[in-house]
């Protein structure tokens, strides 16, 4: 059968199953599930020292092999069974998740299974010249690009790479020709790239691109986490806000991520995301799914529920729903409010396997 053939017919099942949804299950501290990140591959194009530095992802680290992979056909019906529990948001994430051959197939067939009201992506941009346009086709609503400089220098830095930064500025206006709405994605670490702020709110001012600075967070174990590198949120606002006048703007909903502000004089709004200085745990609705088919219910968890064991041996979504359900309702996190000053503590599952 191929692979659009067997997409289709997983598409009709999780339809039916969505049009039975019950109401959703609540964590232990009244949290309800919502979004839930897919991150489709553990590769990735650049070595971001935040997220996947070289020394440890190296020419001898092992990544997934294919066959350990969610197929386009599993991942499809997981979420059929997690829009069953209430999910609407849907993000797809990496690694890179653009280096996962076929994307585009995987996007049409989640944009039409019943729950899905958004489906967004994580990328670092540089592969978008050439699939910009397919993804838009194939009904991705919008994207999140991580830009961390915008000078050579420092944006090699941060990446880790020897792609010049306009790899990345023609991925984000390949994405706006095709009509995608893009955000963009700074991470900021002390003395190493906090002079770009100004010079990126510009840019992003003048590209009529919303940007969110962010805290740099002691994800997984690898990226030499201090608080000293930390550039807190409010030290971000009180420079633009000398530079541009801003005023906050209240969210749309519950549970977002980041805190916006509005330019007074009309130039859009910048974000700040907090989750060291002011952690959101309180409000987190997001599960996250591995490539590897593992449910983590925190950024900071040690280690993930196994549901790709569950799909091949056999499981009916009874059941799955089951155990999302059980994981979900059983869940407590709140890592970044338990953050002591040297950062977290014990074993945390690496960035660039389960997305940001």
């Amino acid at each position: 059968m191929s692979r659009q053939a067997s997409l289709g017919r997983i598409r009709r099942r999780t339809v039916a199953v969505a049009q039975h949804a019950a109401p959703g299950p609540v964590d232990r501290l009244g949290r309800p599930l919502e979004d839930l990140r897919v991150s489709v591959v553990d590769r990735c194009n650049l070595r971001c020292r935040y997220c996947m530095p070289r020394e440890v992802f190296d020419s001898t680290h092992t990544f997934l092999e294919r066959r350990e992979l969610l197929s386009f056909e599993e991942i499809v019906r997981l979420v059929g069974v997690f829009t069953r529990l209430g999910v609407r948001k849907i993000r797809l994430t990496g690694g890179e998740p653009l280096l996962r051959r076929g994307l585009p197939d995987l996007v049409s067939a989640l944009a039409a299974v019943e729950g899905v009201e958004d489906l967004a992506m994580t990328s670092n941009g540089i592969l978008l010249p050439r699939l910009a346009e397919p993804l838009k086709q194939a009904g991705l609503k919008r994207l999140t690009v991580s830009l961390d400089a915008l000078d050579d220098a420092t944006f090699r830095t941060m990446a880790d790479t020897v792609q010049p930064v306009r790899a990345v500025l023609d991925g984000i206006a390949a994405a706006k020709a095709a009509g995608l709405p893009v955000k963009v994605n700074t991470v900021l670490r002390r003395e190493i790239n906090d002079h770009q702020i100004e010079a990126i709110a510009q840019w992003a001012r003048t590209a009529g691109v919303t940007v969110r600075f962010i805290e740099f967070m002691d994800v997984g174990t690898t990226n030499g986490w201090v608080r000293d590198h930390v550039v807190p949120a409010v030290e971000v606002v009180e420079r633009l806000n000398a530079r541009w006048p801003i005023e906050p703007v209240a969210p749309v909903r519950a549970g977002e991520v980041a805190e916006r502000y509005r330019y007074l004089d009309g130039a859009g709004e910048v974000g700040v995301i907090t989750s060291v200085t002011r952690p959101f745990c309180r409000t987190c609705t997001r599960a996250r799914l591995s490539p590897a088919g593992e449910l983590y219910t925190c950024l900071f968890a040690a280690v993930g529920r196994d549901l790709r064991t569950l799909l091949r041996d056999g499981a009916r979504d009874e059941e799955i729903e089951g155990t999302i359900a059980d994981a979900w309702a059983g869940r407590a996190d709140r890592a970044s409010e338990l953050r002591a000053e040297g950062g977290l503590p014990g074993p945390r599952v690496e960035m660039s396997y389960i997305g940001g």
